[in-house]
């Protein structure tokens, strides 16, 4: 338990939080990017499969007549 205790590390100048945040801020910003890609993308492909079903549907169809 002792070990741990000196892996924890807070400094005095508060300044040195700075580059952690903005470290923290590039990555959440890219994450929620990511995030919005991902379902952009997959509405795309949503609309792209209801398309593929809406052909298959009317070449059954066609078929069966």
């Amino acid at each position: 338990m002792m070990y741990l205790m000196f892996l924890l590390y807070f400094p005095e100048d508060k300044r040195e939080y700075i580059p952690a945040f903005a470290t923290m801020a590039i990555f959440v910003l890219a994450a929620v990017a990511v995030w919005r890609l991902i379902i952009k993308i997959s509405k795309k492909e949503e609309e792209k499969t209801k398309d593929l079903e809406a052909k298959l549907k009317e070449q059954d169809n066609k078929k069966s007549l």
